[in-house]
């Protein structure tokens, strides 16, 4: 899944690997439950960060 990106996503890239719109990302990366960091301005997500996101998101989630 993440072969092609490096260790260090940025939003757009966010956008194309979970398939939801800006609005989406944007309001999880201000909240806690995705951690990320930011350069100046912009938001970058570790994979590992978006890693742990998912599986956490998996638990959660009734199978």
């Amino acid at each position: 899944m993440f072969e092609n990106y490096d260790e260090v996503l940025t939003p757009n890239q966010l956008i194309e690997l979970l398939g939801v719109n800006k609005n989406i990302i944007y309001k999880l990366l201000n909240s806690v439950e995705l951690k990320s960091f930011k350069i100046g301005k912009q938001h970058r997500i570790t994979r590992q960060s978006l890693i742990e996101y998912i599986l956490k998101k998996q638990q959660e989630s009734p199978s």
